[in-house]
């Protein structure tokens, strides 16, 4: 853990009107910053039922190190305004409210989710790239690199392979033969190349999202020109990538202090 002084206590900031448009700010114990930020973005095939508190450890193990970390809540399928176009509406005005964030710097914004955050995360980093008039075009912050934790990168291909039995169908309304136009401006292996840094962290026993989920996306998006790095790890499963022990926690830490220094 990089938690080596007692925290200051999360706050709780709205960035919109419903109950779940709120994200937890952790700040670290030392200094006034402004902080490079992390935007940390949770999973569960982006349905109702998982939220942000499954990253809090992580959230906290960030602050730990210096670094301003802004985990936050969205609308998911399963409950009024969830899916499309309202998740991605979400995630996308949560990212852009870090730029008003209390001794944030938003000129020093990674990305990190793990799992269908992990799309979001590789997601926001693409927002420039989506057509004007989709949701979470224009973005107001420009992430400078993205993380994504056995994320699905590629929801064309997660829809043929009916991962989370049918999730990215339910998240955008219909197969990518009924609402292409959603999948192009939703899926980031449809949106390269990002043109910032991106780091894929997989476990080789994930039962939930396949490790060719990264691997396709990180050959697609090298052949595009992005830099991107790899790392897959043997024995990890879905969960494991997102334990603050683990290896795969390392390898995302000193990705992101060799690329964001607090």
């Amino acid at each position: 853990m990089g938690e080596a002084v007692r925290l200051p206590p999360a706050r709780q900031v709205a960035y919109g009107d419903h109950p779940d448009q709120v994200g937890n700010l952790h700040l670290p114990a030392r200094g006034d910053g402004p902080w490079p930020a992390i935007v940390l973005v949770h999973g569960g095939f982006w349905r109702f039922g998982w939220d942000r508190t499954l990253m809090t450890p992580l959230a906290r193990d960030l602050a730990g190190r210096g670094f301003a970390v802004w985990n936050i809540e969205y609308r998911r399928v399963g409950q009024e305004g969830g899916g499309w176009p309202g998740t991605l509406e979400d995630v996308a005005a949560a990212a852009d409210a870090a730029a008003g964030l209390d001794r944030v710097d938003p000129a020093r914004v990674f990305t990190v989710g793990h799992s269908a955050g992990g799309h979001l995360a590789l997601w926001l980093a693409a927002r420039h790239r989506i057509p004007g008039g989709a949701p979470g075009a224009a973005p107001r912050v420009h992430p400078c690199g993205a993380v994504s934790q056995a994320g699905v990168a590629d929801l064309v291909a997660g829809a043929g392979a009916w991962l989370g039995n049918g999730a990215c169908q339910a998240l955008l309304g219909g197969s990518p033969g009924e609402v292409p136009d959603r999948y192009a401006a939703a899926s980031p292996a449809t949106l390269l190349p990002v043109g910032v840094p991106q780091l894929l962290v997989h476990g080789g026993r994930d039962d939930l999202v396949p490790p060719s989920q990264s691997r396709d996306y990180a050959a697609a998006a090298r052949a595009a020109g992005d830099p991107v790095d790899l790392v897959e790890l043997p024995d990890a499963d879905h969960f494991d990538v997102i334990e603050a022990g683990d290896p795969a926690w390392a390898a995302v830490v000193a990705w992101l202090h060799e690329r964001l220094r607090p």
